[in-house]
């Protein structure tokens, strides 16, 4: 089997923007929160907000998502960008012996603000802080070392050198003409969702370029949201705490 590098993620931290600069190389099968479909979509659903007699889809499942992985691995190397919170019962060694992992992590005001904005009515059990730190956790007891670490804000500052040290720590060569594209137009494109209402951005955007760190507020939202704020920074402190740290000549 060849290699499957996952990167674990949680909603609205550039993940898929990272995942499109990934699609741009043309040496990896790349594929869009593969367990998230079926977590959402799949003949039994895992959603906590799903509707009573809503749709789903036939034979789609987390076993048939895994199955289809392996298969794909068998012909060549594969990336996936998904939750953790999506598969956090199917975590044993066996299973994420399968994987090259990464983590990508945020700030959870600017997740959770952006989560928010697109989706007011969000469930707290969407937002995935706290699987993603115990899935870091739980890899760092297995592998006896701490996974690698990117922090959104550190990518966004210095996208060439923050991808060529992920490409190291998942051997794989850096190719920096993956960093641009041309711009689609499309938010469909870039997700299995209708309408793809979270990646207009994206669509728009021609390529990873260095970004200004921004900061965020959370005064003009619900209270609901602020202590989802306050409840998931701890899960986000605890991971960043191991992220990448360039050196200084590498800094823009």
């Amino acid at each position: 089997m060849h290699k499957i590098i996952a990167l674990w993620a949680i909603p609205r931290s550039t993940s898929t923007a990272f995942e499109h600069m990934m699609k741009q190389r043309g040496d990896l099968d790349c594929l869009h929160e593969p367990f998230g479909q079926a977590w959402y979509q799949g003949e039994e659903p895992m959603w906590p907000r799903f509707p009573e007699g809503g749709e789903t889809i036939s034979g789609l499942s987390l076993e048939s998502v895994w199955e289809d992985i392996q298969a794909r691995a068998e012909k060549g190397p594969v990336f996936i960008k998904d939750f953790p919170h999506y598969i956090n019962h199917m975590w044993d060694a066996e299973f994420l012996s399968h994987f090259t992992h990464a983590f990508l992590i945020r700030n959870p005001a600017k997740t959770i603000t952006s989560m928010y904005d697109k989706w007011p009515d969000f469930d707290e059990l969407e937002i995935g802080f706290p699987e993603q730190r115990a899935l870091f956790d739980l890899l760092t007891a297995i592998q006896g070392n701490t996974p690698f670490v990117i922090d959104s804000d550190d990518l966004l500052e210095n996208p060439a050198a923050v991808t060529k040290a992920f490409c190291e720590a998942v051997d794989i060569p850096f190719i920096e003409e993956a960093l641009t594209w041309e711009a689609r137009n499309d938010p469909s494109a870039h997700s299995w969702c209708e309408g793809g209402a979270f990646h207009t951005n994206l669509a728009k955007s021609t390529g990873l370029r260095p970004q200004k760190r921004k900061y965020v507020s959370l005064d003009n939202t619900p209270r609901r949201v602020q202590r989802i704020y306050h409840r998931m920074m701890p899960h986000y402190l605890h991971v960043h705490k191991h992220r990448l740290r360039l050196p200084q000549s590498e800094m823009v």
